[in-house]
């Protein structure tokens, strides 16, 4: 069933119920259904690129290609009519074998991005079990603050619809309209640095939906959905009680020589025009996109340790980033970390801290001798007052390494 459906099926029910409000203004249900069922030209098998800078207009025309059967890719709309050439470049124009489904585009802050075709039912089929986990429901207001063009919010989005809910899409951080958009929320989808920025205004949030493993504090009275994923992957696991990541519904995890492999019904069919990636499927139909784990029984808690091809050689040792900013992010004044590793004559590669916030130097030290194994802790340290990041708020590693001898030294 087309994810378009759930629209239809709430204009019928309740018309002028708020179902988008962005920076344009609002439409109910009823002007959306309008909006999606008019003939856009759309035919099965096709596939549409669109990039509209306007949240609503792009949801909707998205929802219109679903509703014919084509398959919507969401393109950033920042990109250069130079810049969506080259990325739409080798992309075929309609879709074999295809019944439908939505393509979205990995979040990579340099080189040319990937697309990831899914098919409809990949997001539609786990929304019953994220309603169970967030009772989000039709008089929930949920704001949605980052670009469609992300997967994770593109699916907060167009859950936020099928439940038949209010989304509020500002199409990006609102930064210093924060308060504004937060003003009827009661359910937020965020990653874990938005939200201490939600908590220092006034709301009415009821739960927030936090889509990264890393995140540190449970703030009281706010019920804190976390899970872990990716674009590929889609839901792999959850948090919602506080007490560790396991298995999202119906999903299966393996770790194999540290590596996390995963076989759900929740899986992306793969990438575009043949685009090279991290996704890799067995004969069984296991797939994994290179993430580190700890050993897991089943049952257990599954506890991540970063991604494989993230990993910094050091004088014959590995280090894996996410083990050194999880401890790094316990140092006040630290708003943020990341880690990598920057080039070295007879070492290869050595650690590499760039802190976002006002941290002192000695203070990172102290804590790093603390916490971390020699060889984990960082040689260089560089400050920033923010991290360099992508459509999905998550830091901008690479772009953050080739800028990193413009960065302050601390």
């Amino acid at each position: 069933m087309p994810l378009a459906a759930h629209v239809v099926r709430h204009a019928a029910e309740r018309p002028r119920h708020p179902a988008l409000r962005g920076p344009s203004g609002e439409v109910s249900y009823g002007e959306l259904a309008a909006m999606i069922q008019r003939d856009h030209g759309h035919h099965p098998g096709d596939l549409v690129p669109l990039s509209l800078p306007d949240p609503v207009h792009l949801l909707a025309t998205a929802l219109a290609a679903d509703l014919a059967g084509a398959t919507p890719l969401i393109c950033d709309p920042t990109w250069s009519a130079e810049r969506r050439a080259a990325v739409l470049s080798g992309i075929p124009a309609t879709l074999t074998n295809s019944g439908g489904g939505w393509a979205c585009f990995t979040s990579g802050s340099t080189g040319r991005p990937r697309a990831v075709l899914r098919s409809a039912e990949s997001w539609s089929g786990s929304f019953r079990h994220l309603d169970a986990l967030t009772g989000i429901g039709p008089d929930d207001v949920v704001l949605v603050p980052g670009s469609p063009v992300s997967s994770l919010y593109c699916f907060a989005a167009v859950h936020t619809l099928a439940a038949g809910a209010t989304a509020v899409v500002p199409g990006r951080w609102p930064g210093g309209d924060l308060a504004a958009y937060l003003r009827d929320a009661t359910v937020a989808h965020l990653v874990p640095h938005q939200l201490p920025a939600v908590l220092e205004h006034d709301n009415r949030l009821r739960v927030a939906v936090v889509g990264g493993a890393a995140l540190r504090d449970r703030p009281p009275g706010l019920h804190v959905v976390a899970y872990y994923g990716a674009t590929e992957l889609s839901f792999v696991a959850v948090d919602a009680d506080g007490t560790g990541l396991r298995p999202f519904p119906e999903v299966e995890v393996e770790v194999r020589d540290g590596e996390l492999w995963v076989r759900s019904p929740w899986l992306a069919h793969g990438y575009l025009a043949g685009a090279e990636g991290p996704m890799r499927r067995d004969a069984r139909g296991w797939t994994t996109v290179g993430d580190l784990a700890e050993p897991y029984r089943p049952g257990g808690r599954l506890r991540l340790r970063g991604r494989g091809d993230g990993a910094i050689q050091t004088g014959g040792a590995t280090v894996v980033p996410e083990d050194v900013e999880a401890v790094l992010r316990r140092v006040p004044g630290v708003g943020d970390v990341v880690v990598l590793g920057s080039p070295h004559p007879e070492l290869g590669s050595v650690v590499t801290a760039v802190v976002e916030g006002p941290a002192s130097r000695a203070a990172l030290e102290a804590v790093a001798r603390g916490g971390l194994d020699p060889v984990q802790r960082p040689r260089r340290w560089y400050s920033a007052e923010a991290l360099p990041r992508t459509p999905t708020g998550k830091p901008a590693r690479a772009l953050i390494a080739e800028i990193l001898d413009q960065l302050k030294r601390l």
